[in-house]
């Protein structure tokens, strides 16, 4: 990478900080972790192992770095372009080969959105594949923007309070999955990516189409954003100050033992006419 320029340098230092803050507030990684960094061929992932990389040569501890790529063996996937990419960084990776492609294809009709599916299949193939390497850390992508966007597609169509976690241990509790990336912007992600000219590998290759869900919140939030810039900054914020006993969660407060406390002081006030 050559010099960099005065507005390249700044967001450069910016992303570190923030991904270097999500680290720490969330104890991402530890002394002698061996991070298995999910590398999709996306601006996100790309941009996740240059930050982690730069974390390895500066941390005060010492951890390992894997990168892992899957290849799903969808038609055209261009398969030499990570290997080739992470020859020049000198890292260990590996690609894992598993066509869940056909798998996709077969189960879901045509026409319809195939993501989730592909994702689930994606994930617990690289659980497994963590598993038997050893990795104790599994590192992903997602980014601020992510996170609320999942937030809003659960309250809307799941009916539920949740978002992407920073830090998760899987239900097997065999991984614990890492988002080193949750306090960053996709903007600065995206403008990162297009001057350190990462080799990206388009999602789309299956043919097909965006979340459309997924792209209704995107859209939203962006007018939101535009309409009142900072708003989903404070969106996020709320997801790190949640109050149980102020929403309707019996399972995470207990409304049913809710009664008044007979020890506690009174408000009453005498009057004294003067």
């Amino acid at each position: 990478m050559g010099t960099l320029s005065v507005n390249q340098n700044k967001l450069q230092k910016r992303l570190r900080r923030l991904a270097g803050e999500a680290v720490a507030d969330f104890n991402m990684i530890e002394e002698g972790d061996k991070v298995m960094v999910c590398l999709s061929g996306g601006k996100d992932s790309y941009t996740m192992l240059d930050v982690l990389m730069h974390f390895q040569k500066v941390a005060p501890i010492k951890f390992d770095i894997v990168a892992v790529n899957m290849d799903q063996k969808q038609p055209g996937f261009p398969e030499h372009v990570l290997p080739a990419y992470l020859e020049t960084l000198g890292i260990e990776y590996h690609i894992v080969e598993k066509d869940t492609y056909s798998v996709v294809k077969e189960l879901i009709p045509e026409g319809k959105t195939t993501c989730s599916l592909c994702s689930r299949l994606r994930r617990g193939t690289l659980y497994t594949f963590a598993d038997e390497i050893g990795a104790t850390k599994m590192a992903l992508g997602h980014h601020r923007d992510d996170i609320v966007e999942t937030f809003f597609l659960n309250m809307f169509f799941n009916g539920s309070l949740k978002a992407m976690p920073p830090k998760l241990r899987a239900d097997d509790g065999r991984n614990v999955v890492i988002r080193p990336l949750a306090y960053c912007h996709e903007k600065d992600i995206q403008a990162y990516s297009d001057f350190r000219n990462f080799p990206i590998i388009p999602c789309n290759l299956c043919g097909s189409q965006e979340n459309l869900q997924r792209q209704v919140v995107k859209d939203m939030l962006q007018e939101w954003e535009r309409k009142t810039p900072g708003r989903t900054d404070s969106i996020f914020r709320s997801l790190q100050n949640v109050i149980p006993s102020q929403l309707a969660d019996r399972n995470l407060f207990d409304f049913t033992n809710l009664r008044i406390d007979e020890t506690a002081a009174s408000r009453f006030v005498n009057v004294v006419n003067v």
